[in-house]
C-alpha cells in the first residue's frame, strides 16, 4: 500500500511517498521539502508536490501537524495555513487520511523504528521496553511531549500531550536567575521557555550578566553554532546549561508519565546535540530525583536518529489507524 506522508511545521512542509507492506514494514521514498511561505495553502503545496511526482499521487495521506488536532479546523501557530479535515477527501482527491500531532507522529516512529535508529544516552544500555510506557520529548522551536504504551501482545497506543507547557522548576541559583529573567516578560514560565531552541539567547544573557559581561543580540542559530563548536566559552556554557535543564525536564516527564520503559529524546535540536548530551550533565540531572534516583537510573534513555521521524511516524499512524500493522 502506498500513501503520501506529510510533516508540516511552521517553516517547512515535507512530503514523501511511503509504502506500507502487508507485514507493516514501512519504507520512505525521497522526501521533498517545501517552504510554507511560498504556498498560499496546504492544497497548493499538495498540488506542487503532485506535479513533482508526475501528476498523480496515491489516494491516501497521513499528516503530521505542529499543533493540536481535532475539531473542524486545524490552525498552525507559525504559518497561516488552515486544514479542514471534513474537506480532505474532496479537496485532495484522496480516499483515506490520518491526521496526528507532530509529536504523536514521533511517538509512532519510536514504536516502529528499528533498534539501529536509536543512540544510547544514559541508564542501562538495553533496548526500550517491549511492554510498558515510553516517554518521548524533544526540543525544537518549542518542546514536544508525547508517550506510547506497548502491550504484551505487541500492539501499542500513542497519546499526544501538551507537556511542554508545565511549569519550569529551577534546581540551582543559575536556574533561579534564568527563571527571574523569563518572569520579566512572562507571568508564568513553562519548561518550553527554557528547553527549546529560542532559549539559548536568554540563557546566554543570564550567564553573561552573572559575569558582568555585555553581550549583543545575535541570531539563535549562530549562538548555538558557536556554543556547540566550543569556540566561545560563554556560549558553550549556555549549551551545557541547556543540556542540564533538558536532563531535569526529561526526568520529570518520565516520572509524570510513568515512562519507566524508556525515554526517547527527539526533535531537530535534540539530534544536533547528540554529541553533547552524553558528555554533559544531562544524565546526572535526569537521575537527580531524590528518593527516586535509583528508579531513574534503571530507565534506558535513547536519542532517535531516524532522518525523518515525522514522516515515518505519520505513515505508521496511518497504518495503525487503518489496520495495517506488524
Amino acid at each position: 500500500m502506498d500513501l503520501v506522508a506529510v510533516d508540516i511545521g511552521g517553516t517547512h512542509a515535507r512530503f514523501v511517498i511511503a509504502s506500507v507492506a502487508a507485514d507493516g514494514a514501512i519504507a520512505l521514498g525521497e522526501p521533498e521539502t517545501l517552504h510554507t511561505r511560498d504556498h498560499a495553502s496546504f492544497q497548493t503545496a499538495w498540488e506542487d508536490f503532485r506535479e513533482m511526482q508526475g501528476g498523480t499521487l496515491p489516494p491516501r495521506v497521513a499528516l503530521s501537524v505542529a499543533g493540536p488536532v481535532g475539531g473542524e479546523v486545524i490552525r498552525f501557530t507559525n504559518n497561516p495555513w488552515i486544514i479542514r479535515p471534513a474537506l480532505m477527501n474532496s479537496k485532495l482527491g484522496v480516499e483515506a487520511f490520518t491526521i496526528v500531532n507532530d509529536f504523536a507522529a514521533v511517538a509512532h516512529a519510536v514504536a516502529r523504528a528499528p533498534a539501529d535508529q536509536f543512540v544510547h544516552l544514559t541508564g542501562p544500555d538495553q533496548p526500550l521496553a517491549s511492554e510498558g510506557t515510553i516517554s518521548v520529548l524533544g526540543p525544537g522551536t518549542g518542546l514536544g511531549v508525547a508517550h506510547l504504551y506497548r502491550a504484551a501482545d505487541g500492539s501499542y497506543r500513542v497519546t499526544a500531550t501538551e507537556g511542554g507547557h508545565i511549569d519550569f522548576a529551577p534546581l540551582d541559583s543559575i536556574e533561579d536567575a534564568i527563571l527571574a529573567h523569563f518572569r520579566k516578560s512572562h507571568t508564568r514560565v513553562s519548561i518550553e521557555r527554557v528547553v527549546s531552541g529560542p532559549a539559548i539567547g536568554p540563557i546566554h544573557r543570564v550567564l553573561a550578566a552573572m559575569e558582568g559581561k555585555a553581550v549583543t543580540e545575535e541570531d539563535d542559530i549562530a549562538l548555538w553554532k558557536r556554543g556547540m563548536e566550543d569556540r566561545d566559552s560563554l556560549a558553550a556554557a549556555a549549551v551545557d546549561r541547556f543540556c542540564l535543564s533538558l536532563g531535569s525536564v526529561a526526568g520529570d516527564i518520565a516520572l509524570a508519565q510513568g515512562g519507566f520503559g524508556g525515554v526517547v529524546i527527539a526533535g531537530g535540536l535534540g539530534y544536533r546535540l547528540r554529541e553533547h548530551l552524553p558528555v554533559s550533565g544531562f544524565a546526572e540531572r535526569f537521575r537527580a530525583k531524590g528518593r527516586f534516583a535509583e528508579l531513574m537510573a534503571a530507565i534506558p534513555v535513547k536519542l532517535i536518529v531516524h532522518p525523518q521521524p515525522g514522516l515515518f511516524g505519520a505513515a505508521a499512524a496511518f497504518a495503525a489507524e487503518h489496520g495495517v500493522t506488524a
